[in-house]
Formats: C-alpha cells, sequence, structure tokens
C-alpha cells in the first residue's frame, strides 16, 4: 500500500466538485444537472471508470473546462472519481442538484481553493482517503472580519 499526494490548483474564477460516484452513466447525469441549473454556467465533467475499459469518461459545455477537468482526474486516476469545473456558478449553486444524481456517493470537496487530494494505492488500484481544502487556520475572526463577511456576501448577493 502506497500514499500518494495530488496537487490541483484551481484557476481563477473556476470551482472544482470532486466526488465519487458508482456507474458509467454519471458523466450524463451530471452534464444534466450542471446544464439545467443556470443558463449561464460553463462546465466540465470528468469521471474516472473503475471497471470494463477503465477509461476517463469526459463532457462539458467550455472545452477549456473540460479538458482541464479531465487532466485532473488522469493524474488522481482513482475509482469511480468524478471532477467538475465550473464558471459563471459557485457549487452552492449546482451542489443540490449534484448530490440528487442518483449515482453520486460522496463529495470529498466543493471549492475554489488549491486542494491536496489524498490518495492510497494497493494492486487493486487507487482511491481518495481525504482532501486538504486551501490553508490552515490562521486565528479567529474580529469584529472587522465580521462586518467584511456581512458586506461580502450581500456584494455578491447571497444576503440581503
Amino acid at each position: 500500500m502506497e500514499f500518494k499526494s495530488v496537487k490541483i490548483e484551481v484557476p481563477e474564477g473556476v470551482n472544482i466538485i470532486l466526488g465519487q460516484s458508482h456507474f458509467i452513466k454519471t458523466v450524463e447525469d451530471l452534464y444534466e444537472a450542471l446544464i439545467t441549473s443556470s443558463p449561464f454556467i460553463k462546465f466540465g465533467v470528468a469521471f474516472c471508470e473503475s471497471s470494463g475499459p477503465a477509461l476517463v469518461r469526459f463532457d462539458g459545455n467550455d472545452d477549456e473546462l473540460t479538458k482541464l477537468a479531465v487532466e485532473y482526474a488522469k493524474r488522481l486516476a482513482a475509482g469511480h472519481v468524478f471532477v467538475v469545473l465550473i464558471k459563471n456558478a459557485y457549487p452552492i449553486n449546482v451542489l443540490h442538484k449534484i448530490k440528487k444524481v442518483d449515482e453520486v456517493v460522496t463529495i470529498f470537496a466543493a471549492t475554489a481553493n488549491p486542494l491536496e487530494v489524498i490518495l492510497v494505492e494497493t494492486n487493486q488500484g487507487k482511491g481518495i482517503i481525504g482532501v486538504i481544502d486551501g490553508l490552515k487556520t490562521k486565528g479567529v475572526e474580529t469584529e472587522k472580519d465580521k462586518k467584511d463577511r456581512y458586506e461580502f456576501l450581500r456584494k455578491i448577493g447571497y444576503k440581503k
């Protein structure tokens, strides 16, 4: 058994959703969940098939994001893992729909932060055992930090 770490740098303006599912139909169902969530969303989906031909399956409505999702999936090469990259939307806009896709087993991360994906590899294959999302906590928010958080959420339209 060997432990590995794969770093994923998420491009500016892009969010990643990393999860695991259980069936080849995942790519088409994730596509449908994403495309119906917003007329403005751009995305790429890649899925590591873990039986039969064991291919990276992919789709999307943005060539650059789709190509990058495939690259991340190839680097991870872990059974039934999927990578979704989105622009013009946030994970909060699509997570509920993604979680409701019948094949989805779990979500490991949904973020714009850099990720470090911790994998274990055995003779059978690879699997994700954890994800490090962003940076270590640096302290506790101050009153100014609270005010900034409050204003930010209203600026981007998530609170009134």
